[in-house]
């Protein structure tokens, strides 16, 4: 770690990218300077300065440091000049292990909205010694995926246990209703994560782990598939589908329970999907979700019609809704836990803009200003956490406050 003084508390890597501009943009709405010090970074000068200019517009933009995703000399300056780095830039897999080296090493505090649960173990093994040598706090999955599940998980068990009087081990999070589409980004970690599978043995039986994350890889107990079939919910009176961000939320929220030293009980489960009705019609949606979901999957996997899709549905990188679709866009999460007693309890979780864009750059933004507001260095030690067991209450009380959640029963 480096004596030297960092200049800033907070910087945004990837700022000119669609989920970087949108967080720059509320950033500055936020009025953060009066408290924060932060600055944006990336790899172009030219389209920093850009950016720097388009916030301008509105108020003074903030400073530019330039840095590329391949330098690690580059990005140790970078890191020498904060306390805390958020990053946009993906797919992580690809373009985000360096950095994240070089915070573990330096003491940086970091977050990013990955999804990609591969990359996060791969991070876990190698760098996690580092970081809780140098004291960096790495919290991966800060955007949509996996911070609305994490926490609406953390908060039902606090409402279980004040209105219950014990936890709940089992919770099933469902999909009410949502609007708004997937980022290109996200697509593209997808796609990567097939294309890595096919070629890995090892990793499609890690995938097939939903315990993947957790600190000893395992559990004595027989986990549902991550990824919930077709079938009609009777907790919910309504047929469920597949929810894509399962695979990432579900070892999310299985892990937290872990770092929080397993207080949701060892014998803990969790699951997620698609809520699509109780008639005929909600049978037939949940078959054609599941159809699509298994389509996609099998046409990514090879080369001639995943450039079929890439050119024609898939949305590219760096491309997003316009502002008015963002502002239309919405989500209802709806949470439902029983306790070791068959006691029960429900609440949810409703985010005002879309998942994929909107939300998630305002939860980000969020994620990385109670890290460098509300958490000193003595109040949690370094190591890699989730978003529940990082920051828990305070993260929600900051989304509630200032990122358009709600969380209630």
């Amino acid at each position: 770690m480096s004596d030297r003084k960092p200049d800033y508390d907070l910087i945004v890597f990837g700022a000119t990218g669609f989920v970087g501009r949108i967080l720059c943009g509320y950033l500055l709405n936020q009025k953060v300077d009066s408290s924060v010090k932060w600055a944006v970074a990336g790899r172009s000068q030219a389209k920093l300065e850009t950016l720097v200019a388009e916030l301008g517009a509105r108020a003074d933009g903030p400073p530019y440091l330039t840095a590329d995703a391949t330098d690690e000399a580059s990005l140790r300056e970078l890191c020498a000049q904060t306390r805390v780095i958020i990053s946009t830039v993906g797919p992580y897999a690809l373009y985000g292990e360096l950095l994240v080296q070089v915070c573990a090493e330096t003491g940086t505090d970091y977050c990013d909205l990955t999804g990609e649960p591969q990359w996060v173990r791969q991070m876990l093994e190698r760098y996690q010694a580092a970081a809780q040598s140098s004291g960096a706090r790495i919290v991966h999955c800060c955007g949509f995926d996996s911070v609305p599940s994490d926490l609406g998980v953390y908060y039902l068990q606090q409402q279980a246990q004040q209105q219950l009087g014990e936890y709940c081990d089992r919770i099933k999070m469902r999909v009410r209703a949502a609007k708004g589409g997937v980022s290109g980004g996200t697509v593209a970690s997808g796609i990567n994560i097939i294309q890595e599978a096919r070629l890995s043995s090892r990793l499609r039986q890690e995938l097939n782990n939903p315990y993947s994350l957790c600190p000893d890889n395992s559990s004595t107990v027989t986990h549902p598939p991550t990824l919930v079939p077709v079938q009609y919910d009777l907790d919910f009176q309504e047929w469920v589908s597949p929810f894509v961000m399962a695979a990432i939320n579900t070892r999310i929220v299985l892990r937290s329970n872990a770092l929080l030293g397993y207080s949701y009980g060892k014998r803990f489960q969790y699951e997620e999907a698609v809520l699509t009705g109780s008639s005929v019609k909600g049978w037939l949606a949940a078959k054609g979700l599941s159809a699509a979901l298994t389509g996609l999957t099998v046409a990514t996997a090879f080369s001639a019609t995943r450039r079929l899709l890439e050119n024609t549905i898939i949305p590219k990188q760096g491309e997003g809704p316009s502002q008015a679709s963002q502002e239309q866009g919405f989500y209802d999460l709806r949470f439902w836990g029983v306790t070791a007693s068959g006691k029960t309890i429900e609440v949810k979780v409703l985010g005002d803009r879309d998942p994929g864009y909107g939300s998630t750059a305002k939860i980000l933004g969020q994620a990385g200003l109670c890290m460098a507001q509300d958490f000193a260095k003595s109040d949690k030690p370094g190591g890699f956490w989730t978003p529940a067991s990082m920051f828990g209450n305070r993260l929600i009380e900051r989304l509630v406050k200032a990122a358009g959640l709600t969380f209630e029963r």
